[in-house]
């Protein structure tokens, strides 16, 4: 990690933590060594651990994307400076370590799955939810001059087997005629004479929509802005106590009690089972790792073919994220371990290797300046929610993105910000109703995540 991003004071980052056992996640610890760390340049000052107790409005949970939009929606839109409380350095977790991949999506399910769950006029409601949510994400970053390096030029979906490829026409049709978008179909010579030279490829569907982003560089972003708007953003502070005394939630942290009105939780897959009672196991952390290379030589350039900075990701249930970041280093991630402590296992490592290498040969073998590993928020149902705890009076949340939050986190925020503010939001499945929540399974769930890993192993694979 370069050296200039290392967090003054703080312990040694944790390779093998893990959600699900851990009884808390700091404070004080070290950044990830994420390429988004090693190459941000210095984090925008924040106001430091709580030193004291206080009385305020709204208390955020969490520094991430989610928190930090959240935070400034509630200024922009209802005049509210929020408390951003979090437990390490700004954005620690997720938003620092996803693969930088902004798609016209949120959560896990297609369109027509969609359908299949909530039938046709709500899964038209959510696409026009998500549609609108790239419009503002793109003008979160282009109003306020967020230099993330953004690559703006759709999506492609590769199919990684000439099997995919039916399953991916019938999804490109859908798209087109039910809800008016304008995807399209490539074949194989067309994405490697204009996208990429993916040896796996057997064609593509493209969608308008998906940009490339520099992960920290956006999360910084995010902060400088919260904090012009008045927010305060408190790091070091996890919250190691919450009790709701007389309508006032009281928030223990090391530095002294947040008493707060309401409190919106924006903590993704890295808020410790014992947070509150009311939002314990409503996730199933899943681990995904992410590696990026030296920089490409002419010679290796030309044979991998990348045309676009846009994201790409294949058809694989354990997919793979992908794409050629600015600076010619390639980036790929895909899911890995299924326990913290098993996090380190070079199998993991080799594995994703041997992925890249199957796409393009010419990097078997080749240096890796950068890689890591975290963990993403999956939830049950596989859909995120934003919404209230009815029998937690003004208290919020937004989780449940299973991997594809970069894009969606910044309307989730604003959408969190209406409900902290008692505005009114889209009548839809993702705001009407809870995660689902799975009690005492939820450690059990791993046994089967092994088996189902396996499984998914197979089914992508065989021809």
């Amino acid at each position: 990690m370069n050296a200039m991003n290392r967090r003054p004071g703080s312990s040694p980052y944790d390779p093998l933590y893990d959600p699900m056992t851990a009884p808390s996640l700091g404070p004080q610890s070290d950044y990830a060594p994420t390429y988004w760390i090693g190459t941000a340049g210095p984090a925008p000052e924040a106001d430091g651990p709580v030193r004291g107790d206080m009385d305020v409005d709204v208390a955020v949970i969490g520094s991430g994307y989610t928190g930090l939009s959240t935070a400034i929606h509630l200024a922009k839109m209802h005049g509210i400076k929020a408390v951003v409380l979090e437990a390490n350095g700004v954005a620690f977790g997720c938003s620092t370590r996803n693969g930088g991949q902004a798609q016209i999506s949120s959560g896990r399910l297609k369109r027509s799955q969609w359908i299949a769950r909530w039938g046709l006029d709500v899964a038209q409601g959510l696409h026009a939810e998500i549609t609108e949510a790239f419009d503002l994400f793109r003008g979160l970053i282009r109003d306020h001059a967020i230099d993330c390096e953004p690559q703006d030029g759709g999506h492609y979906y590769i199919a990684h087997k000439a099997s995919a490829m039916p399953a991916l026409d019938s999804e490109t049709r859908l798209l087109n005629d039910t809800f008016g978008y304008g995807a399209r179909m490539m074949s194989r010579d067309e994405l490697h004479n204009t996208v990429a030279r993916d040896m796996e490829a057997h064609g593509a569907m493209w969608e308008p929509d998906g940009t490339g982003i520099h992960a920290a560089k956006l999360a910084f972003g995010y902060l400088r802005i919260a904090r012009e708007l008045g927010a305060k953003v408190h790091t070091d502070s996890p919250v190691t106590g919450w009790q709701l005394k007389n309508g006032i939630h009281h928030l223990r942290t090391p530095g002294g009690t947040v008493r707060a009105r309401r409190v919106a939780v924006a903590t993704a897959a890295y808020a410790p089972r014992s947070l509150h009672p009311r939002l314990k196991d409503r996730l199933m952390p899943i681990m995904s790792n992410s590696v990026v290379t030296r920089v490409l030589t002419p010679a290796e350039l030309d044979s991998v073919g990348i045309r676009k900075l846009s994201p790409l990701t294949d058809t694989r249930t354990l997919r793979h994220y992908y794409r050629l970041l600015p600076d010619n280093r390639l980036q790929i991630g895909s899911r890995a371990a299924i326990t913290g402590r098993d996090a380190a296992n070079p199998a993991h490592l080799a594995a994703l290797r041997e992925g890249m290498a199957r796409k393009f040969p010419a990097l078997r073998g080749i240096e890796l300046d950068y890689s890591w590993w975290g963990w993403v928020d999956v939830s049950h149902d596989m859909m995120p929610r934003i919404t209230g705890l009815p029998d937690l009076p003004g208290a919020f949340y937004a989780l449940g993105y299973g991997g594809n939050g970069v894009m969606y986190s910044a309307m989730a925020g604003r959408r969190m910000a209406q409900l902290v503010a008692g505005e009114q939001v889209p009548d839809l499945p993702i705001f009407n109703s809870e995660l689902p929540h799975e009690g005492w399974k939820t450690p059990f769930r791993r046994l089967g995540q092994w088996g189902l890993y396996h499984l998914y192993h197979y089914r992508d694979e065989r021809k």
